[in-house]
Formats: structure tokens, C-alpha cells, sequence
């Protein structure tokens, strides 16, 4: 066995702390509890106001709200659509009056009150205008906010020659995008993900029947609702609604070119992410063409399960939102490696909770089969271990950066090295963890926790973006070189 050198000396952390901002707030929809005739409740009291009183009070929220975002005016005229329904149909309406109703069905949510932690890094697509051997990078955290409901956000930077990292300045506002659902589905595809959902039957069958090959959501709604007009054909109701969940759970997000990447946030918007969009891992994806996407990996949690998802975006302005299908699409912490090996799309997973598993396929969409290829053997990953993030290609293989919990729940990131052809096969891995918590970054919302999402390579540095107990963010890094000369090889991969 190689003699494993002690990494401490070679780790550098930046004094660079990503902390949460309570004051970057977005607008959302607040229905009050106890009924629909609450809403109706409080319509009425505010139609019955005289304009010039409506009028005081819309002055007073324009004044208190103006300069926490950006055209408040128009945000609450659209929570005011989300109620419209509701108002008598005999009367007319001033501006004045619509606009102060939605801002009773209006409240500020803190995305990041509670914490700003598990970050990513990615090359940015845009690396213009920039200094020889620098990097202008984007940087993926999960936000968390009241009710501890998490969402993705967005930082921007640059690292330059000398290693030394810059982030963009913040912008003061936040905005979330509306959902759209895409523009077309493919119905072949749509039907693989219906029979993976065990949702294909008579009922999926005469309602795709009734399509064309790439079809609307608009043209989906259109051919169930004439299949319920059978009086013949008894719908299967169960059927019907994962057709209208798989839909809804594959949309698209555009943002406006002018808004910076620190104003962006993704949102939870399907149901079965209306608890949290946890742990983004991105990566720079590359065809056989040398064609470049970015895709992410994320959990979407609903309150009560967890499903794997992915985003694909090529500009960090417009995203695609897709369902992931197949019985290995279970648990947390799926990374997708940078491009196909042997033409085939490779992924890491946990699906058992407790051991790094990998996967191969055919289709983006679709995972089956998975593969254990680590095990816990030290005693600060007894517990469990995962990845933290995509693989990173370099000449000696595919470098990991993993995660160990040991006593106390304590996490910790540790690195492998898988073989270049064969990421089946762990050629080294180290001994030590790389990054334990130390006295300043063990307090947080859960202690003793060190985590990451993916890390970057520039030059020959590995940049390592990583989370402190669960409420803030740090960078790290370390030459590949001594990483590499830090771990233990396999005996059969021992290198002279």
C-alpha cells in the first residue's frame, strides 16, 4: 500500500463566508386558513372601502414595499388573479381597488432566513472579457426559509491566476419566475414514463391515443376531458391524475435577460416539491459533439416523500424541469458524471442510504439498475457515505468528493479516484477526511456538519464550495496533486 501523507498541511480555506440575508424576500400567494369564505370576507370589506380610502391605503404599501422589489405593483396584481374568481360578476372594479385586493392575498417570504448552505460551483457559460488562466464561475446554494422550505439560489464570480476567488456583488432583490408547463411533450416518452409509473392502461391508452406526437398541455386536458364525456368508457381516476402530475411535474422557468444571476431563484412550484428543492448538484455536461448543457440533480420534497429531479439550462436563464423514472430513482444525492462513458449516461446514487452506488443508462430520464461500488470502512464514515457532487474528469481518473458521517453525526468530506473507463472500479481513496468541521463551522442549525454539492477544477487547484452545519457556505482548496498524493491506491492500481 502507498503511505498516506497527512492532507491537513496541504487544505486551504478562504476566509470567503457566504452567510443568509434575511432581507432578500420574494412576494407569494396568502390564503388565509379557515375557508373559501374568508376570501369572500375579505373582498367584500375592502369593495366597500370608498376609492379615496382604498387609494390611502395602496400608498402606504407602495411606500413600505417599493424598495424591497422590484414592480411590486405588478407581483400583487397577479396574486389578485389567483382570487378573481371570487368577486361578484355585476360590478366594475378600479385598478386601484384590484391591485389593493391582491395585496391582502400577498405576503413576503425570506428565502434565506434560516440558512444558505450546500453549494455547487460550474463554470459560467458566459467566459468573455476575461484575464489569461481566469474563470468566471456561477455558484448553486440551497436557501431556506420560513417553514424550512428550501429553494435554489444563485452567486456569480470570478477566480483569477492567482487563485484568489471574487464574488459579484448581490443584488438587493430577489424574483422567482413563473412556471410554464413546456411548450410541447413528446408522447413516446410520456408513455415510458407513464408504464415506469405503472400508469399505463386502457385509460392512459385512449387518451394518447386522441394526440399527436408532441402534443400541448392544453391538448392533454382537451383528450381527457372528451374521454370523461364517454358515457361508455369508465375513466380510471387514479390514472387520470398522475396523467395531469406528470405533466405538471415537467415544466420550463425563464427569466428575464436583465435580471442578474443573483436575483434568480428557483422556487418550488410542482406538487411534489412544494416543501423544498434540496441540494442542487450541477454540472457542465458534454455531448459527443463537445456540445455543452448544464444539468442538476436535486430532491423534491412534498412534506411527506422524496423524489430525485433534474434541471437542464443552457444560459441559467431559461430551465427545463423533468422528472427522473425507474426503480433506482430512490433517496437522495444523485450526480450525474460530466459526459457518457461507452455511450452511456453514468450517475452516482444512494439509493440504500448508506453506500455509494453507480448507475448506467441509456436515457437521461430513465435509471434501473444501480451497482454498490464504496462502502463505510473508516470510523468517520461508519454511519453512511454519498457524494458530494458530480465527478470531476482529470488524467489519473474520475475524482469524487465524498461524504462521511461517523460519532455524533458528524460529517465529513473524503475524496476517491474511480478509473477512467471503468468508473465502476475505485482506484485510491483517502484514509483521512479532507475537510472535518472545526470549532467555527461545527455551530449551526445542525452541528458538526461539513457538506458540498460539487467542486470545481481550475488549473490543477480543486476549488471546493462547502456548507457549515447547515446555515452558511465557505470555499476551500487544494492542489489535485497533493490530494493525489495524499490517498491510498488499490493494490492492484498502485502506481510507481
Amino acid at each position: 500500500m502507498k503511505k498516506a501523507v497527512d492532507i491537513s498541511t496541504f487544505i486551504s480555506r478562504k476566509s470567503i463566508l457566504l452567510m443568509r440575508d434575511s432581507s432578500r424576500v420574494i412576494t407569494r400567494a396568502h390564503i388565509p386558513g379557515g375557508g373559501l369564505s374568508r376570501v369572500d370576507h375579505v373582498i367584500d370589506r375592502v369593495l366597500k372601502l370608498s376609492e379615496e380610502e382604498a387609494d390611502k391605503v395602496m400608498h402606504t404599501i407602495c411606500d413600505k414595499f417599493n424598495d424591497r422589489h422590484k414592480d411590486i405593483e405588478r407581483q400583487i396584481t397577479e396574486h389578485f388573479d389567483n382570487v378573481s374568481e371570487f368577486l361578484p360578476h355585476d360590478i366594475t372594479i378600479s385598478k386601484i381597488k384590484k391591485v389593493l385586493i391582491g395585496a391582502y392575498f400577498t405576503m413576503e417570504y425570506s428565502i434565506e432566513s434560516a440558512a444558505l448552505f450546500n453549494p455547487s460551483m460550474i463554470p459560467h457559460p458566459d467566459q468573455s472579457n476575461l484575464p489569461e488562466d481566469s474563470l468566471r464561475f456561477i455558484m448553486s446554494l440551497r436557501a431556506t426559509g420560513e417553514g424550512h422550505i428550501s429553494s435554489i439560489v444563485f452567486r456569480s464570480g470570478v477566480i483569477n491566476k492567482d487563485d484568489s476567488i471574487y464574488f459579484d456583488a448581490i443584488s438587493e432583490f430577489v424574483e422567482t419566475s413563473k412556471m410554464r408547463h413546456n411548450p410541447f411533450y413528446d408522447s413516446h416518452l410520456f408513455r415510458r414514463k407513464l408504464e415506469d409509473l405503472n400508469a399505463w392502461d386502457e385509460t392512459s391508452l385512449r387518451v394518447m391515443e386522441q394526440i399527436p406526437d408532441r402534443f400541448t398541455f392544453q391538448e392533454l386536458k382537451v383528450s381527457i376531458g372528451v374521454l370523461h364525456m364517454d358515457p361508455d368508457f369508465s375513466c380510471n381516476d387514479k390514472v387520470i391524475t398522475t396523467l395531469f402530475w406528470l405533466a405538471n411535474s415537467n415544466y420550463n422557468i425563464q427569466f428575464n435577460e436583465s435580471c442578474p444571476v443573483s436575483e434568480r431563484v428557483i422556487f418550488p412550484y410542482s406538487e411534489n416539491e412544494n416543501r423544498g428543492i434540496e441540494d442542487a448538484r450541477f454540472v457542465k455536461f458534454y455531448n459527443e459533439n463537445d456540445e455543452s448543457i448544464y444539468y442538476a440533480t436535486y430532491t423534491a420534497y412534498n412534506g411527506v416523500s422524496i423524489l430525485p429531479q433534474l434541471i437542464e439550462t443552457k444560459d441559467f436563464l431559461s430551465f427545463n424541469v423533468i422528472t427522473l423514472n425507474g426503480k433506482a430513482v430512490q433517496n437522495k444525492g444523485m450526480a450525474l458524471f460530466p459526459r457518457k462513458i461507452k455511450g452511456k449516461y453514468v450517475m452516482l446514487s444512494r439509493q440504500d442510504g448508506e453506500n455509494n452506488h453507480i448507475m448506467f443508462s441509456d436515457h437521461l430520464h430513465f435509471w434501473h439498475e444501480s451497482k454498490i461500488i464504496q462502502e463505510p470502512q473508516k470510523p468517520w464514515e461508519f454511519i453512511q457515505i454519498g457524494n458530494c457532487g458530480s465527478p470531476i474528469e482529470i488524467n489519473e481518473g474520475w475524482l469524487v468528493l465524498t461524504h462521511g458521517v461517523g460519532p455524533m453525526r458528524q460529517y465529513s468530506i473524503g475524496a476517491i479516484l474511480l478509473d477512467l473507463d471503468d468508473p465502476t472500479k475505485v482506484i485510491a481513496q483517502l484514509d483521512e477526511p479532507l475537510l472535518t468541521p472545526n470549532e467555527e463551522e461545527r455551530e449551526g442549525y445542525v452541528p458538526n456538519v461539513i457538506y458540498s454539492c460539487g467542486g470545481l477544477l481550475h488549473k490543477n487547484k480543486l476549488i471546493i464550495p462547502y456548507a457549515m452545519s447547515d446555515i452558511s457556505s465557505g470555499i476551500a482548496t487544494i492542489e489535485v496533486s497533493d490530494l493525489l498524493s495524499c490517498m491510498n491506491y488499490n493494490k492492484q492500481e498502485q502506481t510507481t
